[in-house]
């Protein structure tokens, strides 16, 4: 694989380290095209940011011209708006991976971007729904109240269900195969980041939804196309993607009239409402796939802050 030429030939020593960098990201270590082209925009601007210092090839930038890039990053300037924490940190992602190949490949005696740090973003909590609001997303997919012939409506009502009644990722619910359930003691087989495979229980309503699908839309879908293992299908009898399963969910929330929903939605309120209801937070690690407990942590702060919500809009002493 060949990485996508640029508009011209380098025009400085670290413009070539650049083009050698990118050139080793895509053939040696096989990053995709829309990471390539992330880490091109990156290491272009900072190239450019260097030049403007007056440092043109990779051995003359020193840590204090990597510290003043991502300062630059965080404050914008003429041509650019002010990055994000998340945003200058991916940059400088990039820009440590080449100053780490370029000391590795002899192209520098030391790596100035060792020891700086990215900016840490501030802690965002997930976005969750209330039980009211899901209830009102999951009518809304349809296969239900007047809809129930419609295979497509079927599927999506399925699909909702499962998701909200597992906690699956929208990419671990579409990659499910027919055999990945038990329907009949209502498990699903989940196959998670890093290849890992975790069993997690789906609920009456979604084994419901589920057995409903399978049984008078599945086939209807399967007929534009040969189908194969896939629990859920497209319009073409294919596998369901993840971009077309976040489009059901959005349909659904628009319905709904559900705003600032996203392909995460559903998990996030899994985790906040299990543990609203008194779940073990190491359960809900368990049950969304999660390496460490710290990351579920997360959804805890969620809980407290309903709690403070409920507490200072409740309470007679609240507020003064």
């Amino acid at each position: 694989m060949r990485p996508p030429e640029e508009d011209s030939t380098p025009r400085s020593a670290l413009e070539s380290a650049v083009r050698t960098y990118l050139g080793h990201l895509a053939v040696e270590r096989g990053l995709a095209a829309n990471t390539l082209s992330s880490y091109r925009r990156d290491l272009r601007r900072y190239a450019e940011v260097q030049a403007g210092r007056g440092r043109t090839a990779i051995d003359a930038i020193g840590e204090d011209d990597v510290r003043a890039f991502l300062v630059g990053l965080r404050e914008g300037d003429e041509e650019h708006p002010p990055l994000s924490a998340g945003s200058a940190a991916r940059a400088l992602v990039a820009v440590r991976g080449l100053h780490r190949f370029a000391l590795r490949e002899g192209l520098a005696p030391a790596d100035p971007a060792r020891d700086v740090k990215p900016p840490t973003p501030p802690r965002r909590l997930p976005k969750a729904i209330s039980i009211a609001e899901v209830e009102r997303l999951l009518a809304a997919s349809g296969g239900a109240d007047g809809d129930a012939g419609a295979a497509r409506g079927l599927r999506d009502r399925a699909l909702l269900e499962l998701l909200y009644g597992s906690g699956a990722r929208i990419s671990e619910a579409v990659g499910l195969d027919v055999d990945d359930l038990d329907l009949g003691d209502g498990f699903a087989r989940v196959s998670g980041k890093g290849g890992k495979t975790r069993v997690v229980p789906i609920g009456d309503y979604a084994r419901r939804a589920v057995e409903a699908y399978l049984v008078r839309a599945r086939p209807e879908l399967a007929k534009a196309g040969r189908g194969g293992p896939a629990l859920f299908l497209n319009a073409r009898g294919g596998r369901l993607s993840r971009q077309g399963a976040w489009m059901v969910l959005r349909a659904a929330a628009e319905r709904a009239k559900l705003s600032d929903v996203s392909p995460h939605t559903l998990r996030h309120s899994f985790a906040t409402h299990l543990l609203d209801g008194g779940a073990d937070v190491r359960v809900v690690q368990e049950l969304l796939g999660h390496a460490s407990v710290t990351t579920t942590q997360v959804y805890t702060l969620v809980t407290v802050q309903l709690l403070r919500e409920v507490y200072a809009t409740s309470h007679p002493r609240a507020r003064g």
